[in-house]
């Protein structure tokens, strides 16, 4: 158990460095070397401000040619270009079509609209194979145009699987892992490691993962993590069609007794406890489903009171 503390307050303490600025200026040369000029001057002047709270960001870099049709674009619409996590090409390829990906333009995403082995868009726009800048916390894709922030995008039904049983897929829970660190959700993964890793057939469990940014300011003490990481946890396996399925106020227990996840929506999008879903379907196999929100689930004000086990964290028996 306190290992495990341990562990996780040197992840958090880590993460609250934010992007050096050598990072940003390193990265803005190579986009000039690569013919990404206007882009790369954009960079030197307004990402040290935009992301002087990240530790770590993917930036989409529209071409000369983009910059020369549109004219200067907004800050809006740098925010718009602009994801506060890395996203490797390993990971975006393993976002389904309709996935989101948050921004630093507020209430506002982008949507995956392809991804396979040889070719991933986004907005309908597709992305350079590779990064042209990578150093695993900054990361810089091209572009041929803008995003469009009005683009809708017509989510395809996927097949539904029983919400709360396990399936017989061969993919193991360490993925699940890999991907969450890889996303930008490493403290949730590194707690998923920790307390599940080793565990037997399970029953299925959803996460509902807030990313590192989000954790930075909102975790306090030691005796708090347990009780934290409880409450992202639901002991039930639920695809994103299932979830959306499921009527306003719904309540989704946890693995914190006495804490509920409590479901509404506001202008169609789905929300948990007041705070909304914008990463469906981050992650799922036989065991694991997992969705990115934007923010840390807190109790709602009407709901009972909370009992806070700082001594397990999970047991085994309850999978």
């Amino acid at each position: 158990m306190a290992v495990a503390l341990l562990l996780l307050t040197l992840l958090l303490f880590s993460l609250c460095h934010a992007l050096p600025r050598e990072a940003i200026f390193d990265a803005a040369d190579v986009l000039s070397d690569s013919g990404f000029v206007s882009m790369a001057l954009t960079l030197e002047i307004v990402a040290q401000t935009l992301l002087q709270q990240s530790h770590s960001a993917t930036v989409f870099a529209p071409s000369d040619s983009a910059f020369k049709k549109s004219g200067q674009p907004s800050l809006d619409l740098l925010r718009f270009h602009l994801a506060p996590l890395p996203l490797p090409p390993a990971t975006l390829r393993q976002l389904t079509p309709g996935s989101r990906i948050p921004t630093l333009f507020p209430g506002q995403s982008l949507t995956v609209t392809s991804s396979d082995n040889s070719l991933v868009s986004v907005n309908n726009v597709k992305l350079t194979d590779s990064p042209i800048y990578d150093d695993g916390f900054l990361l810089v894709y091209g572009l041929d145009k803008f995003f469009d922030p009005t683009f809708q995008f017509n989510t395809p039904t996927p097949n539904s699987d029983s919400s709360c049983s396990a399936k017989n897929h061969t993919d193991s829970f360490d993925q699940a892992i890999q991907t969450l660190k890889t996303g930008g959700y490493s403290a949730m993964a590194s707690f998923l490691g920790m307390q599940l890793s080793g565990v037997a057939e399970q029953s299925g469990i959803t996460v509902f993962a807030p990313a590192d940014d989000m954790l930075m300011n909102r975790i306090g003490d030691l005796g708090d993590y347990p009780s934290f990481f409880r409450r992202h946890i639901v002991p039930c396996r639920i695809l994103w069609n299932d979830l959306v399925d499921l009527g306003d106020g719904t309540e989704l227990p946890t693995f914190l007794e006495g804490f509920a996840i409590n479901i509404t929506r506001s202008d169609g999008v789905l929300i948990l406890n007041g705070v909304p879903v914008f990463f469906p379907d981050v992650f799922f196999n036989d065991r694991v489903v997992v969705h990115g929100v934007s923010d840390v689930l807190s109790p709602q004000v009407n709901q009972p009171h909370v009992h806070e086990d700082q001594e397990i964290l999970f047991d085994p028996s309850e999978f």
